[in-house]
């Protein structure tokens, strides 16, 4: 008989406890969880690195302003943005730095609008030849309503514009003679940068141009790889290229405006507190960008002539005029509208 209640209260208590067990298991009888913390439901994780890379070295004027920038961010975030900048085309060369962003190899950049325009035609605009007298009309074009609206065309290409850094007007620099008239450019075989613009530019002069690395010209300038190439007088005396070019030709043939980029679907998913800190940062940073490269544009002639270059000043409308005709080749990507717009800022 004790056998019977003994079985009988074991069955009991296992109905008893698997009955438990089966409330537990079901979600719907369970207490409503609450709702989680907002912050834990932040996309990004903090402290959030940002990998940053630029092609030319740090002593640059776009060097010094991004270190600043960089100081800034990370001091006003309190850590929680770090930007990891890596100058001289560590991360390789400004084509590959931009497509870096596209593919979110890279997070950061600041690269010559041209090299932009492969993805997003009329950012390379303020690059046609000939454009801009001076610093002030170029910053006052660059600054405008129609260029903001412009950078919006690079968003569909994961690129964000934070600020247009200043990169100089283009001069012509060459191993054996000076380029004194348009007859000196005739078969120049002479390094650009990958910038449609500055090709074009070069080819209605008569030169050979061909897109090359940054990072690695002055080795090509010293095997004699290249004759010449042509960069801003901050660029060419900061990166030592007087040291394999014999002659600075000031031809001013190109202005170098240089977008500020990161990528975009990092920009979307930031709060709007450390968007404004970065957009802050970015533009102290291109008003000290700006100013520095003005001061040794003036100041570098020079210096480089103290370092054994040879400076002239050719006459510029033979060369003007011969290259009227680049506009004429990308009028029809840019439309009559923006050209003529541009036609205020000479």
């Amino acid at each position: 008989m004790r056998k019977k209640y003994l079985a009988f209260f074991i069955v009991i208590l296992f109905v008893i406890l698997t009955g438990c067990v089966a409330t537990k298991s079901h979600p719907e009888s369970a207490p409503e969880q609450p709702e989680q913390p907002a912050e834990t439901e932040l996309p990004l994780q903090y402290p959030l690195v940002l990998k940053a890379g630029y092609s030319t070295n740090a002593d640059d004027p776009r060097g010094i302003a991004f270190e600043d920038m960089k100081k800034e961010i990370e001091k006003k975030t309190h850590g929680d943005i770090i930007i990891d900048i890596h100058p001289s085309g560590e991360l390789g060369s400004d084509s590959e730095l931009i497509a870096g962003l596209i593919s979110g190899n890279v997070d950061m950049t600041v690269s010559s609008a041209g090299n932009y325009a492969q993805y997003a035609t009329r950012i390379g605009v303020s690059s046609l030849p000939f454009l801009f007298a001076d610093f002030e009309s170029a910053w006052r074009f660059i600054d405008s309503d129609e260029i903001r609206s412009i950078n919006n065309d690079l968003e569909e290409y994961n690129i964000h514009v934070l600020a247009y850094f200043d990169n100089g007007f283009r001069c012509v620099t060459t191993t054996d003679i000076p380029v004194e008239t348009t007859d000196d450019m005739l078969g120049l075989n002479i390094r650009t940068p990958e910038n449609q613009i500055v090709m074009e530019t070069m080819s209605e002069l008569g030169a050979n141009p061909k897109g090359y690395p940054f990072a690695n010209l002055k080795s090509a300038l010293a095997d004699g790889t290249f004759d010449a190439q042509e960069n801003p007088i901050p660029v060419i005396y900061n990166n030592k290229l007087y040291e394999v070019q014999h002659y600075l030709s000031v031809t001013n043939h190109s202005y170098d405006a240089m977008p500020l980029t990161m990528r975009s679907d990092i920009w979307n998913k930031l709060p709007d507190n450390y968007k404004e800190i970065i957009n802050n940062a970015a533009k102290k940073a291109e008003t000290e960008n700006r100013q520095l490269v003005k001061k040794q544009t003036e100041e570098y002639v020079a210096l480089l002539e103290q370092a054994g270059m040879k400076v002239n000043y050719p006459d510029l409308e033979p060369f003007r005029q011969k290259t009227m005709g680049v506009q004429d080749v990308f009028s029809g990507l840019y439309g009559e509208e923006l050209l003529d717009y541009l036609k205020k800022f000479k």
